[in-house]
């Protein structure tokens, strides 16, 4: 994996720190996305419009899901064959720290995807069309990171071979996590970004030692979150007492997620 460049370390500085197979569904990609954008600086804001308008579109929550819809489009196959391995990383132990010749072999995963994408973004000597690109998988993947079980270190391919039952049908709990926890509470992505931004700006969580990396430390956050007792319910059993106790966690990863986000595009686009 390459060093990690400028604009991390950029962001590092922003968010008050030194240097140092899909996730959410469309509902928890687009909220994301919206929580997002209603957070650039102007600069920012610009430049997305710009980009957007590429494609007739004005929002980033339109294209939040695009990098998981090309796998079912034929003239895409190829772009997904390339990319299907970044939108997750696999922890190599259960102490959730990353390395990257373990973790992230030749940059594929997740961690790396956001570096490289997000230094596309920022270059002003790259065509529209190829930054717009990059916008699609930055919004996409900082998304992806901060499902939990898009990094994890379990060996059940983020959860999707931890069967579980869910409103007396049978699913796994990447799905439960991907949509099924979200959507016990809306179907709708802007009301449900109205709720989630009323209640005030989200709080980070503390900087993981060595303070080297932001994009890693996110997925290690992640990580750790699947690590608690309870987020493998014992019984198998999605029931109410599960969702009341890991809807919030859902809810403060989108949160979160959608800050961060705000604040890569804003570094990567201010200028």
């Amino acid at each position: 994996m390459r060093n990690h460049r400028r604009l991390a370390v950029a962001v590092l500085a922003l968010l008050g720190v030194a240097p140092m197979a899909q996730a959410w569904g469309p509902l928890g990609h687009s909220v994301v996305a919206e929580l997002a954008q209603r957070h650039l600086s102007p600069a920012a804001e610009t430049e997305v419009e710009h980009l957007l308008s590429l494609e007739h579109k004005t929002r980033l929550a339109e294209v939040a899901s695009w990098p998981d819809e090309i796998r079912n489009d034929p003239a895409q196959d190829a772009l997904w064959k390339q990319t299907r391995s970044l939108h997750y990383v696999d922890f190599g132990n259960d102490k959730c720290n990353y390395e990257p010749p373990r973790d992230c072999p030749d940059g594929q995963c997740v961690v790396a995807a956001i570096d490289h994408y997000a230094e596309i973004l920022a270059d002003k000597k790259q065509s529209d069309e190829t930054r717009l690109q990059a916008l699609k998988f930055v919004v996409h993947f900082i998304g992806d990171e901060h499902q939990p079980l898009h990094a994890g270190s379990r060996d059940d391919k983020g959860g999707n071979q931890y069967q579980v039952q869910m409103d007396g049908k049978g699913t796994n709990l990447h799905h439960v996590w991907d949509s099924g926890l979200l959507l016990t509470h809306s179907h709708d992505w802007q009301a449900y970004a109205d709720e989630l931004d009323k209640r005030g700006q989200v709080k980070l969580p503390a900087p993981i030692a060595p303070l080297d990396n932001p994009y890693a430390q996110w997925a290690e956050e992640s990580c750790l979150a699947t690590a608690q007792p309870g987020f493998y319910p014992n019984s198998h059993k999605i029931d109410d007492a599960y969702v009341k106790a890991e809807l919030p966690l859902a809810e403060e990863r989108l949160r979160i997620a959608g800050r961060r986000l705000a604040n890569v595009l804003n570094m990567a686009l201010g200028k």
